[in-house]
């Protein structure tokens, strides 16, 4: 895929920009500064922020000549094998006015419509990122990195549908920490015995989902803490913890901008794969038993005496570590030697066009989405915990676990990371008190009041991601696991009914 090669090649950090230094005041200090003195300083810093406002918008590689507009659509449509499930946008659609009543179809075609377009999604923002500088590439996959989860959530708040909004938040946490993570450390672990990755950004991202998890929590514990009180009320208890809840809000998205600064200003290298605190990966002792398996099953044979392996397979392998040109990593660098440009797939009106051609698409689509979910769970085949917890968040990082998972498996396990990790602290941090802040302005009353056992499962898993990662290495073993939990959740958010405390406490636009 056109994204994930170029992801790689990116990725390796390059050196940070110098900073501006201030030009050196000489002054009498025997006499006050006049007024032309204060205007020649504030004139002087003006070139300052020009060039800080250059080196934002100056791509820190060479870009290659952009492809003409038919080049730039022939990429759009080779750009992934997800591309083919574009044909269920008409498909959806026609079958929502035609046949409103077929909430089951309407919600598995619209389903499976949303994923080829998060994945486009991501494609335009990637071209747009490498025509700007490193920092404000960060904030554009960001700021667009969960773009789809927010627009289902807008679109399911304005309907009304807290629980909906609430759970699939909660359940996107839930997939890039658990299900995610868990395939990028199996997936790698099947070639490599242990994968090393930055420990230190790692730590700090468990703190950061830690300090969400208690937000979520807290809310909960303040409503069982007055429930026994004699002149309990749960109007006036309510309205208590909505506020709260707007006032906590605020305080998480100014840790996720500081977060933001911290990543991509401050200590820009903590992230980067060339941290001094990565353990190195080690390959299997022998020969890699995973491989031998594969082998066999090619071979259909009853016994494989050790046949001679070549490329992936020698470095799956073989206990010495690959010289260079077989070694992923070493392969990535030494192409980004050689090749000083990064090729663009699509021209910047191209790419614009395609960002708010997807967006448009998704908001219609996900409206469709969200007016199928009632009519789907009123059977009781399936309960709305299950549709929001499970199914909603495959939706928006379906091409997002693909990318993770590939970039594992060439030992890139620190962008994986930050694509499970990233995106999790994204919707802790960012998406879900961005949601309780627009529905305070909406007027609509969502509170950081969760499902009880959503947020028990929350915690559970947060706390469960910080003991496999805080040795700064994975194996196979560790990602079986995380995979497992996600399953045992499945199991239980399918037979889980739900309790919504939101709709038990007031009306979703009852007056504050």
């Amino acid at each position: 895929m056109f994204s994930t090669e170029r992801i790689i090649r990116r990725h390796t950090a390059t050196e940070a920009h110098n900073r501006l230094s201030h030009q050196p005041f000489h002054a009498n200090v025997t006499r006050r500064k006049s007024t032309s003195d204060i205007g020649r300083q504030k004139m002087a810093f003006l070139p300052t922020l020009r060039k800080a406002a250059t080196l934002m918008f100056t791509p820190e590689t060479a870009i290659s000549r952009a492809p003409n507009t038919w080049r730039s659509i022939r990429a759009i449509i080779l750009s992934s094998w997800f591309n083919v499930l574009l044909v269920f946008i008409p498909i959806s659609w026609a079958i929502n006015f035609a046949l409103p009543n077929q909430h089951s179809l309407i919600f598995v075609l619209t389903f499976f419509a949303i994923i080829p377009l998060a994945k486009l999604l991501a494609f335009a923002t990637d071209e747009l990122s490498i025509r700007v500088g490193q920092t404000l590439a960060g904030l554009l996959n960001a700021t667009l990195g969960n773009a789809v989860e927010l627009i289902v959530s807008i679109i399911a708040l304005t309907k009304c549908e807290l629980t909906i909004v609430q759970s699939s938040l909660v359940g996107s946490i839930l997939s890039n920490l658990l299900l995610v993570l868990g395939m990028c450390f199996f997936a790698g672990g099947m070639r490599f015995s242990e994968q090393g990755f930055g420990q230190s950004a790692v730590q700090l991202n468990s703190s950061l989902l830690t300090i969400s998890v208690i937000a979520v929590l807290l809310p909960g514990a303040f409503n069982m803490a007055l429930q026994g009180q004699s002149t309990y009320n749960a109007a006036s208890t309510y309205d208590n913890i909505l506020k709260t809840s707007h006032g906590v809000a605020i305080i998480l998205l100014f840790i996720y901008g500081s977060y933001l600064v911290f990543q991509l200003f401050s200590h820009k290298a903590l992230y980067d794969d060339s941290g001094a605190d990565i353990q190195e990966t080690k390959v299997y002792e022998g020969q890699n038993p995973w491989l031998q398996l594969r082998l066999y099953r090619r071979k259909n044979a009853k016994l494989v005496q050790s046949p001679r392996p070549t490329g992936d397979e020698e470095a799956a392998s073989n206990p010495i570590v690959p010289a260079e040109g077989t070694d992923p990593e070493r392969r990535s660098a030494s192409t980004e030697d050689t090749d000083p440009e990064v090729e663009t797939y699509m021209s910047v009106p191209v790419s614009l066009g395609l960002l708010v051609v997807v967006t448009v698409l998704v908001a219609v689509t996900a409206e469709f989405l969200v007016d199928s979910i009632n009519g789907l769970t009123e059977s009781g085949a399936i309960n709305k915990e299950f549709v929001a917890v499970i199914l909603l968040p495959i939706v928006g990082n379906a091409a997002e676990h693909v990318t993770a998972v590939t970039v594992s498996v060439k030992d890139k396990l620190t962008l994986s990371l930050g694509v499970a990790v990233g995106s999790s602290i994204q919707i802790a941090l960012f998406v879900i008190p961005f949601m309780v802040t627009l529905a305070w302005i909406m007027g609509k009353r969502l509170t950081l009041l969760f499902d009880p056992l959503e947020s028990i499962v929350l915690f559970l898993s947060v706390l469960t991601v910080n003991y496999v990662v805080q040795d700064g290495k994975s194996n196979w073993l560790e990602g079986m696991v995380l995979m497992c939990l996600y399953l045992i959740l499945a199991v239980t958010f399918w037979f889980y009914p739900g309790t919504s405390l939101t709709e038990m406490f007031v009306n979703c636009r009852g007056a504050e």
